[in-house]
């Protein structure tokens, strides 16, 4: 048996059967296989087994077949066979015709025969030459070590083009074996033997993506990767491609690529299958591993992460890359193949393609698939929901009047405070989930046996679990181990991916795009986290101390609240109360639960944070206390640092100059110096023009400049402006920086700032209002001050 990897998947209809296309990755290169024969199945009520034959007559190469299967309502039924696709979806018209339900019809036959043997992407194949492709039908079986991964051969693209994209001006490709560009145009090969760097000089277009071809086939990369690369790079290419009358050559074995387009009202994604290669985008991994930028941009993350920079930048890069491929074509081949780097560089830093293949292998998910939770959850819960005795119901089928409510948000106690702890249950609702049984499947059995009080745990509005029988509990059993042992390994890719998917199962069941959504069984797992945050509460205040926040799954904790006229406590007792509080608390809840319910407590709430100084501000304009906004110090390695959370300092849509006000504010506030004269300076050195580059916003368009209508906000306004002075394009998702001016908001660019293109004078006072007074203010109401009584007592000195 051969360890392989699964790469990519494609299915099609051929008169034999339904014919899988798979291509792995192993050890010993790529590996194409092919699993005839096939069927598409589906199921329907067994009720309705004596009407198919003659509602099916004219129908060829089908089948029925008796299950010990039944529906979520209990009832038996029967599952239809067919050899080819187009015939399945002929039954189905006719089944809809006679309002016939049917079940499991959009599981497509790859995803089918693999999730059925439980083979995510590693697997085990019963082959001994891979050399001989394709091979047919070979033996598939999980693999036997769950950690084996293969060593994936990566090549990184970039191309230059026009503005207009129309023009390809080089290609470049950058990977351990070769780091080369293709160039269009006149000039000699040139190359630096000792670091494989090369230029190619093509005559044409054609030239040029024949050598690139060329290149990919004799490279035989596993994974292309780059930044924008499918929704530009490939997509431009393959455009070129069509006019040459060109195939965009990428496949193994010659194989064509596949794409598929989005409408522009579904968002105008592309998509690209390319047959035993995987495409795999910077930008979009980054976002599945939940890293956070203001933007996304090659130049921001590679600044951000390696302190490294394209080496041409700005709004008019565009027109800098033209002149370049027209007056020094050697300087665009190295910008061309710096953009490789970088992010190749990217990738091994973040181990982002060590990301995609563990949650490949912990979800059945290719490894290019964009988002995909649900799909995730439905791949590792049909296998074991069929082995239940279950098929899963269609999208929509269990929606009830039953609304589920969100995360407990509990009214804060605004102030300003010295010590306070933070209280965190790690994985609160996987933890829930685990702990009380609670699953779609423990949901129906629990109805369908009509079983005891003894055999079942209780949940909310009406939800009921078996103890017996159940899926997602030992699942998150499983990946909470996992994830233990990827921590002692120090394998942070997996241990990453594990807490992503563990985290999700509870979006999954409360989103109704889930085939498996009940608001049941989602509001069994909001209620009870409401219940634990709550009781959790009133333990700790029973301890003696102040809870004067909750969010979902923490709990803040003022320690001072009875010790007034006393010493505050210093940092190492204040540790040493939020373990005592932490390791109690949790085997209270074991207690409880073995008491109340009779089952084992999965339920950990771990110290998390201990703030010296802790701010909870109030709504703006009222005595009440905000909600997921607040601001505190904590001490790290003897070095004391700020925390914001959901205020102006770690927003995008305020300006460097709140940012950088509140965040000196707050600090000199909590360590008690003087901050009189920050605040005045600050406001001085604003209406004095002295301070004009901390007052840009910026902010992105969400959608084209034509389409906003009704309601144009600053930002478009500003970007109309400067679109008209510039003669530039912006697309939906482009930056625009302005000023609020007595004019209104004014551009200063796109991608640079530009203060010449102002036309009116700054308005200075907008920025005092609407920038510095609410920041300090929020701070300031606790003292008793404003930043108007500061800066009317400074004026009244000098009156």
């Amino acid at each position: 048996m051969t360890n392989a990897f699964l790469l990519t998947r494609q299915w099609r209809d051929t008169r034999e059967g339904v014919v899988l296309d798979l291509w792995w990755a192993t050890e010993q290169g790529s590996c194409w296989t092919q699993i005839t024969g096939q069927e598409v199945v589906f199921f329907v009520e067994r009720k309705y087994a004596p009407e198919l034959p003659a509602l099916f007559s004219r129908l060829r190469a089908w089948r029925m077949a008796e299950v010990e299967l039944k529906n979520f309502h209990n009832q038996p039924i029967v599952a239809l066979y067919f050899k080819q696709h187009r015939s399945a979806r002929d039954a189905q018209d006719l089944l809809r015709q006679q309002q016939i339900v049917f079940w499991e019809s959009d599981i497509r036959p790859p995803e089918r025969y693999l999730m059925e043997r439980f083979i995510t992407a590693a697997a085990q194949l019963d082959i001994r030459d891979i050399t001989q492709q394709p091979l047919r039908n070979p033996r598939l079986a999980p693999v036997e070590d769950v950690l084996w991964r293969p060593q994936l051969r990566l090549l990184s693209l970039d191309i230059e083009t026009s503005m207009d994209a129309q023009q390809l001006y080089s290609i470049a490709i950058w990977c351990d074996a070769a780091k080369t560009v293709f160039m269009i145009g006149d000039g000699e090969f040139t190359a630096t033997p000792e670091s494989k760097h090369s230029v190619i000089f093509c005559r044409d277009d054609k030239e040029c993506l024949q050598q690139f071809f060329a290149a990919v086939a004799a490279l035989d990369p596993d994974i292309l990767i780059g930044w924008n690369l499918v929704q530009f790079d490939l997509l431009v290419l393959e455009n070129i491609c069509q006019k040459l009358a060109l195939t965009l050559n990428l496949g193994r074995a010659h194989q064509a690529i596949h794409w598929r387009h989005e409408d522009a009202s579904e968002g105008g994604r592309s998509y690209v299958v390319i047959p035993g290669r995987v495409a795999l985008d910077g930008i979009e991994l980054l976002k599945a591993a939940n890293y956070r930028y203001e933007s996304y941009s090659l130049q921001n993350i590679a600044e951000t992460l390696l302190g490294e920079s394209k080496l041409i930048t700005g709004s008019q890069r565009g027109d800098d890359i033209t002149q370049l491929f027209n007056t020094d074509k050697l300087a665009l081949a190295h910008y061309n193949l710096r953009d490789c780097e970088l992010v190749w560089d990217i990738f091994q830093q973040q181990e982002l393609l060590a990301f995609a293949m563990e949650r490949s292998q912990l979800t059945g998910l290719l490894l290019d698939r964009i988002g995909g939770s649900v799909a995730a959850f439905e791949y590792l819960y049909l296998p074991r929901l069929h082995r239940r005795g279950y098929v899963a119901p269609n999208l929509g089928e269990l929606e009830s009047d039953v609304i589920s409510p969100g995360g407990y948000v509990m009214n804060s106690r605004p102030g300003i405070y010295n010590n306070v702890l933070v209280l965190d249950f790690k994985s609160l609702y996987p933890s829930i989930m685990r702990s009380f049984l609670i699953d779609p499947c423990a949901f129906w059995l629990a109805q369908h046996d009509r079983m005891s009080d003894e055999q079942i745990v209780p949940g909310f509005n009406g939800a009921f679990f078996a103890r017996e029988g159940h899926i997602l509990p030992q699942v998150i059993e499983q990946l909470s181990s996992a994830r233990d042992r990827a921590k002692q390994h120090k394998n942070a890719p997996l241990s990453h991916a594990i807490k992503i998917i563990m985290n999700s199962f509870y979006g999954v069941l409360g989103s109704t795009g889930c085939r498996f959504f009940d608001p049941r069984v989602c509001s069994s797992i909001t209620l009870r986290g409401h219940e634990i945050i709550q009781r959790s509460r009133e333990w700790i205040e029973q301890q003696g101390y102040a809870v004067i926040y909750g969010d979902t799954d923490s709990l803040f904790v003022w320690l001072e609240n009875n010790c007034v006229g006393h010493q505050p406590k210093n940092a190492a007792q204040c540790d040493a109360i939020g373990k005592r509080l932490a390791k109690e608390l949790n085997h209270w809840w074991a207690q409880t639960l073995q008491r109340e319910f009779n089952i084992k407590s999965a339920l950990e709430i771990q110290f998390e944070t201990h703030y010296l100084r802790f701010l909870m501000p109030t709504i703006r304009g009222s005595e009440l206390g905000t909600k997921k906004r607040y601001a505190g110090l904590v001490e790290v390695n003897g070095v004391r640092e700020m925390v914001f959370k959901g205020l102006e300092n770690v927003r995008t849509d305020w300006t460097q100059l709140a940012k950088d006000f509140q965040a000196e504010l707050y600090r000199k506030i909590f360590n008690g110096e003087d901050y009189l004269d920050f605040v005045r300076i600050t406001n001085d050195e604003v209406i004095a023009g002295k301070r004009d580059l901390q007052l840009i916003y910026r902010k992105r368009l969400r959608r084209h400049l034509h389409e906003y209508q009704k309601n144009v906000p600053p930002h478009v306004q500003a970007a109309r402006k400067f679109a008209l002075l510039s003669g530039e394009t912006l697309r939906r998702g482009d930056w625009i920086s302005y000023l609020i001016t007595t004019n209104g908001p004014e551009p200063v660019g796109s991608y640079e700032v530009d203060l010449a293109l102002l036309q009116s004078p700054i308005d200075y006072q907008h920025y005092i209002d609407k920038q510095l007074s609410p920041v300090a203010d929020s701070i300031l109401h606790f003292l008793d001050e404003s930043l108007t009584q500061l800066v009317d007592q400074q004026l009244s000195l000098f009156g």
